[in-house]
């Protein structure tokens, strides 16, 4: 059996392995809001409902650390999650392009737009998070990421 991200968004699949890099939180004036390490795997099961399981890893430079790991599933030819602190769905934009709208649970009011570009060797990628809210754009994230396997 083979996920059937295969057929519908095969780009996507990619995108399976561990990342590791950084997150970067920058207010509208580009002033550091937040900076930690990263570890996301990213695995596709061939069985189940959830066509995508995301583990994440967040480390600080004072010891702080914040594991979450969630699931998406396919429906109308599109990833949606539902966790605790979002919803939303993401889909294949290119060959190299994965995008998301999301919607902060956790922080009422607010939703984010993701890109997700990944070089042609597949050996890195970077990710931008557009937040808004009130109809202002009042935060980005930088996340620069390399492949580890």
């Amino acid at each position: 059996m083979t996920n059937p991200l295969q057929d519908l968004m095969p780009s996507v699949l990619a995108h399976a392995g561990t990342w590791v890099g950084s997150y970067r939180h920058i207010d509208s004036d580009g002033n550091t809001l937040d900076f930690h390490r990263s570890r996301v795997e990213c695995v596709f099961p061939e069985r189940g409902p959830v066509v995508y399981l995301q583990k994440n890893q967040f480390t600080w430079e004072d010891g702080r650390c914040y594991r979450v790991e969630f699931g998406g599933v396919l429906r109308d030819g599109r990833i949606y999650w539902d966790t605790e602190t979002f919803r939303g769905c993401g889909w294949a934009a290119g060959a190299q392009v994965f995008l998301l709208d999301l919607e902060r649970k956790d922080e009422p009011g607010a939703r984010f737009y993701e890109t997700i570009v990944m070089d042609a060797g597949q050996a890195s990628r970077a990710r931008t998070w557009h937040w808004f809210k009130d109809g202002r754009c009042y935060k980005r994230t930088l996340c620069d990421e390399r492949r580890l396997d």
